[in-house]
């Protein structure tokens, strides 16, 4: 009896032993792999109208934050919305660029539209109960499909106010931003609540200090914003020219100073709803 159990218990450590060879091999084996990926770059891609495009918007002052060694490409393009960036193809370079993410730890997919997808802009609206959030929708889908990680983004508000009042006509589409990344389980930047509440807070004077150029002495703000109905609701939305603005000074677009300001407000609401890209960021001052 006593034999059989010895040999019954040095079968049992022997197997045991094997075993623990055998993961050990494994873990030592999966380690170089599991090194190379952690050194992997994290990219991040851009997609959206002027306020987030070079010279307009604040996609390049972002990409001026984001570490060295990771990639930031700004492929926001002025005048363009939900359904233009689209049929013109920008998005295939896009997907195209999602087919390449091998070499890349992460991909993150900003998305922001909206100011072209208003009413007023021929080749460029779409319907908002319809089209647009399907548009976002899609752009979501497509992005986890190709395994990146897709990142709503609500519109950047403009900078009119009526009285001591900041408007904010992009509201509804902010609203339908926030529902699809909802729907479609997916991290959202709410840059029109932020952005919103950070102009408001400023007051005018302040805020016209974030546009391209200074605010001219004899400057009179349009009778209607854009994206907004007249009074009445006669005729078509007033309209955003597509590309640069006509005007050096106008109340959507930013210069410098506004390219950094919401740069870094977009910099902590990335890193408050996905802490993992925090490291990915330069240290303040080192921008």
């Amino acid at each position: 009896m006593t034999s059989t159990s010895n040999t019954g218990s040095r079968r049992h450590f022997a197997g045991a032993a094997a075993a623990l060879a055998l993961s050990t091999a494994a873990l030592v084996a999966a380690a170089p792999a599991a090194m190379a990926a952690e050194t992997k770059p994290v990219r991040f891609i851009l997609v959206g109208d002027s306020t987030m495009a070079n010279s307009s918007g604040y996609g390049d002052a972002l990409c001026a934050r984001i570490n060295r060694s990771d990639t930031c490409i700004n492929l926001a393009r002025g005048g363009r919305s939900s359904g233009s960036f689209r049929a013109e193809g920008r998005w295939d370079e896009v997907q195209g660029l999602l087919r390449g993410s091998a070499a890349y730890r992460a991909t993150y997919v900003l998305i922001q539209f909206g100011h072209n997808d208003q009413p007023g802009k021929p080749g460029r609206s779409t319907d908002l109960a319809t089209e647009f959030p399907a548009n976002m929708a899609r752009y979501a889908q497509e992005v986890k499909a190709l395994g990146g990680v897709p990142v709503l983004v609500t519109p950047l508000t403009r900078r009119t106010f009526k009285g001591d009042v900041l408007e904010n006509n992009l509201q509804p589409w902010a609203d339908v931003v926030r529902k699809i990344a909802a729907q479609e389980n997916v991290p959202l930047i709410d840059l029109n609540a932020k952005s919103h509440a950070a102009v408001q807070a400023m007051g005018q004077d302040e805020a016209d200090t974030l546009a391209v150029v200074p605010r001219p002495a004899n400057y009179m703000a349009p009778a209607v914003l854009p994206g907004t109905a007249p009074a009445g609701g006669a005729g078509a939305a007033a309209t955003e020219p597509q590309g640069a603005p006509k005007s050096a000074f106008d109340r959507t677009h930013l210069g410098v100073k506004g390219a950094n300001y919401f740069a870094r407000m977009v910099e902590d609401e990335l890193k408050a709803v996905i802490p993992a890209v925090a490291r990915e960021f330069r240290a303040e001052g080192q921008q």
